[in-house]
């Protein structure tokens, strides 16, 4: 399956970086769309189809959380996964990620590998659950 991604940062190379990454990663997407902050984000987000959003923390005019925070509030939007993408580290800042929704979080720099894996599992790519599966026997220790 495609999927319709929102990339939200205000910074126009990094939002062309993560695009750039997802694309090396194999990461099957069908339309990448852009907002430079949370403002924008919801904008689109009332008018595309969209399955994933990826978004950056510190932003001007609406951050990540603001925008985690409008989007759980929407009952045709809440349903969406929320990724922030973030130089943010500190546990205190990860748990209100997590409390405001979000379903997972990518620390820059990051790699395709890394991508790909966060983003399969999210969007329950069957294929690379059943890969895990697979290869998850050979530790087991019975």
């Amino acid at each position: 399956m495609a999927y319709n991604v929102l990339i939200v940062d205000d910074s126009i190379p990094m939002r062309g970086i993560i695009k750039k990454i997802i694309k090396a990663s194999g990461f099957n997407v069908k339309h990448f769309f852009e907002a430079a902050d949370g403002n924008e984000a919801l904008k689109i987000l009332n008018e595309e189809w969209l399955d994933l959003v990826l978004t950056d923390y510190n932003m001007p005019g609406m951050n990540g959380l603001e925008l985690l925070d409008e989007i759980k509030k929407s009952d045709t939007l809440k349903s969406i996964p929320v990724v922030v993408i973030t130089t943010e580290g500190s546990k205190q800042r990860l748990v209100e990620f997590f409390e405001k929704g979000a379903m997972d979080y990518i620390k820059k720099p990051f790699t395709p590998e890394e991508i790909k894996e966060k983003l399969n599992l999210i969007m329950g790519e069957p294929q690379y659950e059943e890969r895990i599966l697979d290869n998850g026997d050979e530790e087991l220790d019975f």
